[in-house]
């Protein structure tokens, strides 16, 4: 991951409020959410909009899950002092770059989107032949680009999607970027960091410009993240101006690779409630019991007495993800020898799930009981998000042409 500034990124990420979470998501996204918001400055939402992309006659459904998804993600260890935790369409910003990103998104760059036929494909009971469906990636390069986040946690199948914001925020910075006196602007931003600073900056740019020094780069990027006596708007000039192009009004964000484990479901394939296969977040301590006792084992123990293969059981993969190596070593040895069986092979699973999920549960309750609190955060994190937002827009508007009295 690259960025402007090398010592802390800007991360955006949300979620669609779609139903309860499960363990899925906590160790796919929420683990890594707690983690970055101690290394950098981040903004967690509520994707309600997006949930209205395939969910738009469920309206009653996706308002009940707002609240029980923030509680979720507050129980799991979301800071709202470390990061802005907001509801994407309480920042109505987010829609008007929306739509003026959506002015210069060539319709064969959505048709493409890796997503948009599968989805079309697995969801074939709804109707999703919509423009708010085939345009919900110019919508999330809004979300992302509003913020101007230099980092986006996805995961693999999700890289497609930071790269498509790449190309529209660069589209939109080609098109828009470059101003008739950019020149003049330019210069007189660079004096204003001072005779040293500026001298070192055009050396770097001269470096860069002639002979390609990446080095060079790099070092007058880090020379504009630390100026304090210019404006945003000359910061982003004098970066677009160091590489010999326009102002970056918006720039490119990078896609930062989470290292999510793959959480297993009860039945063997990946955790998802499209499944029926989850434990959910707040799910009660007898029925995690009862579903992890249940989980289907290896069709070769037909008897306690018969021996198994445990990297042919589902209950196996919970152990990757719960047991340590002599708790792993235990099981291994007797499934091969029948020296356990499987409920004895089930406990140590059930107990590192229920130790987990008992604080989260606790947490979730008490929120619960006080949701003044909770809507207290959220709107503290809208108030933080939209006074971004607002800066954002003032810059596009202005480089669109929409700032006339």
């Amino acid at each position: 991951m690259t960025s402007h500034d090398t010592r802390r990124a800007r991360v955006l990420s949300g979620m669609r409020p779609t139903g309860p979470l499960h363990l899925g998501h906590y160790h796919g996204v929420l683990k890594n959410w707690v983690q970055l918001q101690h290394e950098h400055e981040c903004f967690f939402f509520v994707a309600d909009w997006h949930a209205l992309t395939t969910a738009y006659d469920e309206r009653e459904i996706i308002a009940n899950n707002v609240w029980h998804l923030v509680i979720d993600w507050l129980a799991c260890g979301v800071n709202p002092s470390l990061a802005q935790v907001f509801i994407q369409s309480r920042v109505i910003e987010h829609a008007e770059l929306h739509l003026m990103l959506s002015m210069v998104a060539p319709l064969g760059w959505l048709e493409r989107v890796p997503t948009y036929k599968d989805q079309i494909e697995n969801l074939r009971e709804k109707d999703l032949a919509t423009y708010g469906f085939l345009g919900y990636p110019v919508l999330q390069s809004a979300d992302i680009l509003m913020y101007k986040a230099t980092a986006v946690p996805v995961g693999e199948d999700q890289v497609s999607h930071v790269e498509l914001t790449r190309e529209l925020a660069r589209r939109f910075n080609y098109i828009f970027g470059r101003e008739p006196d950019f020149a003049e602007k330019a210069e007189a931003a660079v004096r204003k960091m001072g005779k040293k600073n500026a001298k070192l900056y055009r050396e770097l740019r001269r470096r860069y410009q002639e002979q390609g020094d990446a080095e060079a780069l790099e070092v007058a990027q880090a020379l504009l993240a630390d100026q304090q006596n210019i404006t945003l708007g000359d910061r982003e000039r004098l970066f677009g101006y160091l590489e010999g192009g326009g102002r970056t009004i918006l720039p490119e964000p990078e896609a930062l690779l989470t290292p999510a484990p793959r959480m297993p479901g009860l039945d063997g394939r990946k955790m998802s409630k499209s499944y029926g296969n989850t434990i959910f977040l707040r799910e009660e301590p007898d029925e995690v019991d009862r579903k992890v006792r249940t989980m289907p084992t290896d069709p070769a123990r037909v008897r306690r007495s018969d021996p198994g293969e445990p990297t042919k059981c589902p209950v196996w993969d919970f152990h990757k993800v719960y047991s340590d190596q002599r708790t792993q070593e235990w099981v291994l040895e007797g499934c091969r020898s029948a020296g356990i069986g499987c409920l004895e092979c089930k406990r140590p699973v059930i107990d590192a799930i229920q130790a987990e999920l008992a604080p989260i549960r606790e947490r979730a309750q008490e929120l619960e009981s006080d949701p003044e609190t909770v809507r207290n955060i959220v709107n503290e994190g809208c108030d933080g998000a939209r006074s971004v937002a607002r800066e954002t827009m003032k810059e596009v508007r202005s480089a669109v042409g929409l700032d006339y009295r």
